[in-house]
């Protein structure tokens, strides 16, 4: 076990994974948000037209 963990230390693509990791969980952060926030904006823009569109047809 101990052979494992000196082997990983030592070895540079145990790190390198790890930053490729921590970098993915970003990227998919700022996407998740940003397509929560584009959601929210289109949601909004479509009941803005809805009420709109109610408003001129008297309803």
């Amino acid at each position: 076990m101990f052979k494992f963990l000196r082997r990983l230390c030592a070895d540079e693509d145990g790190p390198t994974a790890v930053e490729y990791a921590v970098m993915l969980a970003l990227i998919v952060g700022v996407c998740i948000t940003s397509v929560q926030a584009l959601a929210r904006a289109a949601g909004d823009s479509f009941n803005g037209s809805a009420d709109e569109i109610a408003a001129v047809m008297g309803n």
